[in-house]
């Protein structure tokens, strides 16, 4: 069993290789690019506007739509602020070095743009229930949007099987990993924790997006200003170092004198992989959730949803490295055998003693779980879409077990798993953002036109 494990990982990872190619990352940060120039800079000149969203000073009660503003953002939020924060930027600067931080900056600032204008489309096509309910996302927008059904049913069905990664056994192995490093002993009971991660699940998902978002809108302010408490006390202590970490970041992505092109390359895919595995930019889940948004303006739920990658990536994420490349825990100083939210626990326990791996490991129990919960909505609507509603029950009885499954395999498999699932998840996606980037375009300047007007 362990030698065909040992198979599987060296296979999938030769394919995660090949899938996360430069072709792959031009794609990606090529389209955030292009949406940047075509939507005037949205990032940047709706940036204030979208506080102000989110603030709560233009939610309507009669509008159509399931959740607040706030609510949306803190359930797209909380699938992305997860162990991408904590396991996956020290994944990636192991495997990438320091360089990879700058390329996840780089998805993050131009995936601004691109989940701006994959959650405007995602309201503009949603689908409304008799019941109120709320059906959205990328398989809607090609559908309805473009005609193209079997595009979008193809979107569904690699995101079917990306919440299984990405969205689950990814965070619940992850969550065994801290726990591990700060328990020992817990790395013998990886199904034990498993098995109370998924009871736990089960008892939210099983509500619905409406459950999930009450639940999410807790959980994540709380669990993102504890981790950024203890990570800014770090950054406090060693000001003097911090001017030195930015140093080693930029040279170790853009002077190939320095560390070679290869080790640049590393950086490179590293960084795009795990910038979007953190952030999410471009692969299309987030739509699903800002889609049942309270709203009568696409345009609003986009700048809403643009705030997420930089909460995630420029702010979060940014931290979690610092941290790492301060205190020199991915150089000769890490441990060989510590990678993803081990090394990130290494980290912080190398500045604040055992309260610092306390920090990360309950840090981590938390974003993964209300990770978990959220990405079992965007399964769930891919089933609906792909099978109709009697699919959902199912669906979230195969999704809680994973979990189980998650917590006791290998990690680099699961790494594996999701990145290539993220690629083929993201390919139709961005399919419809390119082709449908126009009417976007129309419909922010009929919106920022008319909010013009209110102003004068």
């Amino acid at each position: 069993m362990s030698s065909m494990l040992e198979q599987l990982t060296h296979l999938s990872g030769v394919v995660a290789g090949q899938v996360w190619g430069l072709p792959a990352i031009v794609l990606l940060v090529g389209t955030g690019v292009w949406l940047t120039l075509r939507l005037g800079f949205i990032q940047f000149r709706g940036f204030r506007h979208a506080w102000g969203l989110v603030s709560g000073r233009y939610d309507r009660h009669d509008d159509p739509g399931e959740v607040t503003h706030f609510q949306a953002l803190s359930t797209a939020l909380s699938a992305t602020i997860g162990t991408g924060n904590i396991a996956g930027v020290a994944t990636a600067i192991a495997l990438g070095g320091p360089g990879a931080v700058f390329w996840m900056w780089i998805t993050a600032l131009f995936g601004m743009a691109t989940k701006f204008t994959s959650c405007t489309l995602a309201l503009r096509y949603r689908q409304m229930h008799p019941d109120g309910s709320v059906s959205g996302g990328p398989m809607y927008t090609l559908a309805r949007g473009l005609g193209m059904h079997r595009t979008g049913a193809a979107f569904a069905v690699f995101a079917l099987l990306a919440s299984f990664g990405i969205g689950n056994m990814v965070q619940a192995n992850s969550v065994a990993d801290g726990l591990a490093y700060i328990f020992p002993a817990a790395r013998e009971h990886g199904l034990f924790i498993g098995v109370v991660l998924a009871i736990l699940v089960g008892l939210v998902i099983i509500g619905g997006i409406r459950r999930i978002a009450r639940v999410t809108s807790r959980i994540v302010p709380f669990m993102a200003v504890a981790y950024c408490a203890a990570a800014i006390l770090i950054l406090l202590l060693h000001l003097d170092r911090i001017p030195a970490a930015f140093a080693t970041i930029f040279e170790m992505a853009l002077n190939p004198w320095a560390v070679g092109g290869a080790a640049i390359g590393e950086a490179m895919r590293y960084g795009v992989a795990r910038g979007v595995f953190s952030n999410e930019a471009g692969l299309g889940s987030a739509p699903m959730a800002h889609a049942a948004a309270r709203t009568r303006e696409p345009v609003r739920e986009g700048l809403v949803a643009m705030l997420g990658p930089f909460i995630d990536t420029l702010v979060i994420c940014t931290m979690t490295a610092l941290v790492i490349v301060i205190m020199g825990a991915w150089g000769e100083q890490r441990p060989a055998e510590l990678t993803g939210a081990a090394l990130s626990a290494f980290a912080f326990e190398q500045a604040l003693g055992q309260a610092g791996s306390w920090v990360v490991g309950f840090g981590l129990m938390f974003f993964a779980y209300s990770t978990i919960i959220a990405w079992s909505y965007y399964g769930d609507r891919s089933a609906e879409f792909l099978f109709g509603s009697r699919a959902v029950l199912p669906y979230r009885i195969v999704y809680t077990v994973l979990v189980v499954v998650g917590a006791a395999v290998p990690l680099k498999l699961v790494w594996n798993f999701a990145d290539i699932a993220n690629m083929f998840m993201a390919i139709p996606n961005l399919i419809s953002l390119i082709l449908l980037a126009g009417v976007v375009r129309r419909l922010r300047n009929d919106y920022f036109q008319r909010l013009a007007g209110e102003r004068t």
